[in-house]
């Protein structure tokens, strides 16, 4: 049986990780799964939103030790499922179920938003076993401030959720009752947006803070004026002026 299960519901592509026996660590299973859910997720084409979760009360907790142990290759997918979740043209949310570790907090990272209970709690465990948050530092270190992320990545101290919303982990720490109207929330928000649109608009967040003011402001004006005679752009123009939904929101929306 897989450790990964999908689902498909009114646009909405749902991966869960289910391996509880070893609080969904990142065994070779698990992340070889999870890179299979997300290839489908991306290439469904009625899927415009992804959610990342798993069952049980922890969210994932980092590295299988016990294949670390027997030799086996755990991290060598772990690269691939950073990067396609980081640049993947779909928008995805993290529900965290519950506690993250190590190569969890990665996952969370790598997602565009992370919405976790307030009981969920966080920590870089690995300079306590003699090794360090390689591969995961390149998500966290773009969410987290550098001071944060020393005081954690060299402590291994424990933190909660409200934390690690306030030092740019989460977007949102709920009460436990709150998490599924919240991600709800999110989806449908974010279905609401342009599929190009919201695929552009994530990769400008990231790239024009690298861009100095003149060359940010060139390069925006040009992508202004393409994205408002696009299709896409006129249809949304044109439905606003029609005071209807445009064509890629779904009617339940």
């Amino acid at each position: 049986m897989s450790l990964v299960h999908k689902e498909l519901t009114a646009g909405v592509a749902t991966i869960t990780l289910d391996s509880p026996h070893n609080r969904n660590a990142l065994s070779v299973r698990l992340v070889a799964d999870l890179a299979d859910r997300l290839a489908w997720a991306l290439a469904e084409p009625e899927a415009r939103v992804i959610v990342l979760t798993a069952t049980g009360t922890v969210f994932c907790s980092g590295a299988d030790l016990k294949e670390q142990r027997d030799g086996a290759p755990v991290t060598a997918s772990l690269p691939d499922v950073l990067r396609t979740l980081w640049e993947s043209r779909k928008p995805v949310v993290c529900r965290l179920n519950g506690t993250a570790r190590a190569g969890g907090v990665g996952l969370v990272a790598a997602c565009d938003f992370a919405i976790a209970p307030l009981t969920a709690s966080f920590a870089f465990t690995e300079v306590r076993l003699g090794v360090v948050p390689a591969m995961i530092s390149v998500p966290v270190l773009r969410r987290v401030n550098a001071r944060a992320a020393a005081d954690y990545f060299l402590t291994g101290e424990v933190f909660d959720a409200a934390r690690a919303a306030e030092i740019g982990l989460l977007s949102r720490a709920v009460p436990q009752d709150e998490l599924d109207a919240t991600v709800a929330r999110y989806a449908a928000m974010l279905m609401k947006g342009g599929p190009e649109a919201l695929a552009i608009t994530k990769r400008l967040v990231r790239e024009v803070p690298q861009l100095s003011f003149q060359e940010g402001l060139r390069r925006m004006t040009e992508l202004s004026a393409e994205r408002f005679t696009s299709p896409e752009g006129q249809e949304g123009i044109a439905a606003f002026r029609e005071k209807r939904a445009p064509s890629w929101v779904p009617p339940q929306a």
